[in-house]
């Protein structure tokens, strides 16, 4: 039978090896929003570490045992879609901010 010192060992040990494979997958796309072929698989890959970055947060917070980190993973999500809305207008128009004097 699972005792709690048990099961908080292998919280703590999933957890690390989520941080670590996250991790991973930020450096691969960071990597993908330098080199990759097209504007849009830039996009792509700028809006996908974002996610990681809230993920990677949580996974923080949950090895810390706080919820501290709740706001900063709600900050980051609304940039992220600031910058998505941004980002997908430029490559739509090619700016961002109209400036018509009509």
């Amino acid at each position: 039978m699972l005792t709690v010192e048990m099961t908080k060992d292998m919280l703590h040990i999933v957890t690390e090896i989520c941080i670590v494979v996250t991790s991973i997958s930020i450096i691969l796309l960071l990597y993908r929003a330098v080199v990759g072929p097209t504007n849009p698989d830039r996009a792509v890959a700028l809006d996908t570490i974002g996610i990681n970055l809230m993920a990677l947060a949580g996974l923080i917070a949950i090895y810390l045992v706080t919820a501290q980190l709740n706001d900063v993973i709600l900050l980051i999500g609304i940039l992220l879609f600031i910058g998505t809305v941004a980002i997908a207008k430029f490559l739509e128009k090619g700016v961002i901010i109209e400036r018509d004097m009509d």
